[in-house]
């Protein structure tokens, strides 16, 4: 599969969340139009990079994002339940949406999915921020396997200002 690349739209399938205790599905569609939006993936909630550095920075400079007119959009392939604890865990603050792409369509929608299987983990996104406006992907930014810098929100931020 190939990987989105930017100038093209990002696909319209279903993501979940929970609002007011209850599963919501959320069309990628309506997420995205006529908005700026930064979504990062994470392999998983609560995995050490994860919880310790890439959700903590955005939360920590969601209000620069604000500031610029950029939504956030956390993403996982768990399950909309564990993104809803893990955003509890983390004080993620409202407005920054945490998303389940439960069975990882999406992510393969993308070409952006990251085989886990040798860690017990399954299919999983690969670590990753895209910058879309109006639903087209403007920047894409892809971690090499073990590393984390282009996707963090101080790099987003510097990529959004450039």
């Amino acid at each position: 599969m190939t990987t989105i690349q930017p100038g093209q739209a990002l696909p319209d399938l279903e993501l979940k969340a929970i609002v007011d205790g209850q599963i919501e599905t959320r069309q990628t569609a309506a997420l995205f139009d006529q908005r700026k939006v930064v979504l990062f993936a994470v392999p998983g909630a609560f995995t050490p990079t994860c919880s310790n550095k890439h959700l903590p920075g955005y939360v920590q400079r969601f209000a620069e994002f604000q500031q610029r007119g950029v939504e956030v959009v956390c993403m996982a392939v768990n399950d909309a339940y564990v993104m809803q604890a893990w955003a509890r865990d983390q004080k993620v603050p409202p407005g920054l949406l945490m998303l389940a792409d439960g069975n990882g369509l999406f992510t393969q929608a993308l070409g952006l999915q990251l085989d886990g299987a040798a860690y017990g983990m399954g299919l999983r996104s690969r670590r990753f921020a895209l910058y879309a406006e109006n639903g087209v992907v403007r920047q894409l930014h892809v971690e090499a396997p073990g590393e984390f810098r282009v996707s963090s929100a101080e790099a987003m931020l510097t990529a959004i200002d450039a």
